[in-house]
């Protein structure tokens, strides 16, 4: 048995956590109310469409992004939860979902261009994303309990937190891999960092940044059922209340429903990074 003393990293960590919580309460509100309002108004927005025409208006949009015999699957996919029971659940998760990626790309993207352009910044993104990656899931829902209670915000910032690293990861090696005389090209035309940025590197780094948009949408689903346990509404509630009450049937199917949501999000956005035109498989 060791001899050395005990580090109170955790009772560091604890105190710490009440400072914020007592110093910065008031923006802490501030931003749930914001995220809450968000998720609430995508909710309301697509469950005011009628299920039948919005399954069309998804399938539309994955006819156009991707091929018709995913826009086929799509349809058919979105009818089947409709009719299984789970279409507002889904709804309610497709809303995390979207609201998380969308904020992690935000985020995530500026700093992947940013540690691309700069050594010195990569150098510190690359271990904060190791941490981020490796730490467990579960580990995110205590701090965002403290900051956000419970509810569908703390489950944001979760799947916001877990989803991030491909996308910054991925739009570093996108620009990163740009071929050298292309950027010396641009270079001896005099263009401006921004100008080679936006006109070349990020152009041709666009598939690559899209294979990260794609992890992140699945890394934020994956979420969705830890997120149940902090009271994040949608099918991880529903799978999460079948484990807790014992039904295998009704677990298979909120399951399934979201087997086909990812499929649907994970086809779309890999034919969307490859360019592919709308055409018959």
């Amino acid at each position: 048995m060791s001899k050395l003393p005990r580090l109170p990293f955790a009772d560091w960590i604890d105190e710490g956590v009440d400072w914020l919580v007592v110093t910065f309460g008031t923006l802490f509100d501030g931003i749930s109310a914001f995220l809450k309002g968000i998720v609430e108004g995508l909710v309301t927005g697509m469950d005011f469409v009628p299920s039948i025409l919005l399954a069309i208006i998804f399938a539309v949009i994955a006819y156009v992004l991707s091929t018709r015999g995913i826009a086929l699957f799509t349809l058919i996919g979105l009818l089947f939860i409709d009719y299984l029971g789970y279409w507002y659940p889904m709804l309610q998760m497709l809303a995390l979902v979207l609201a998380s990626v969308a904020i992690a790309l935000i985020i995530g993207i500026p700093l992947g261009i940013l540690g691309s352009q700069s050594p010195t910044s990569k150098k510190i993104i690359n271990p904060v994303l190791d941490l981020m990656q490796t730490m467990p899931a579960f580990v995110y829902l205590l701090p965002a309990i403290f900051f956000f209670n419970i509810g569908v915000v703390p489950g944001v910032v979760a799947s916001v937190i877990f989803s991030m690293p491909p996308t910054i990861r991925l739009t570093m090696l996108g620009i990163e891999q740009v071929p050298k005389d292309l950027i010396e090209a641009t270079e001896a035309f005099g263009s401006k960092t921004s100008q080679r940025l936006l006109k070349v590197q990020i152009p041709l780094a666009k598939s690559t940044i899209m294979a990260g948009v794609n992890q992140s949408i699945m890394l934020s689903l994956s979420m969705v059922v830890i997120a149940s346990m902090v009271g994040a509404p949608g099918l991880g509630e529903e799978v999460y209340r079948s484990v807790t009450q014992l039904k295998t049937g009704k677990g298979f199917e909120t399951g399934l429903s979201i087997v086909i949501v990812a499929i649907i999000l994970d086809r779309i956005t890999q034919y969307a990074g490859k360019r592919k035109r709308k055409t018959a498989k």
